[in-house]
């Protein structure tokens, strides 16, 4: 059994495991614009606020990322 959890932690720690993580967190960049295209309707700022916040978080999560698959050596052209 612990052979089995060791390599599920070993996969995050991969390339494959990493775009995984990157497509994730892209993937909640659609609740935010949701939540942006809602606070303007009804003209909440403090929903906008949180939005605002949310995105930041994705956009350094994805950047995060990004720099973990340059020090794994991915030789991928899109990433310089």
């Amino acid at each position: 059994m612990s052979g089995k959890l060791d390599k599920a932690k070993g996969f995050k720690k991969s390339k494959p495991g990493t775009y995984l993580s990157i497509g994730t967190s892209l993937f909640g960049a659609v609740s935010v614009l949701k939540q942006v295209k809602k606070a303007r309707v009804e003209n909440d700022k403090l929903m906008l606020v949180d939005a605002a916040i949310s995105a930041a978080a994705i956009v350094t999560g994805v950047a995060l990322l990004v720099r973990e698959l340059r020090r794994l050596g991915d030789d991928d052209v899109l990433l310089g």
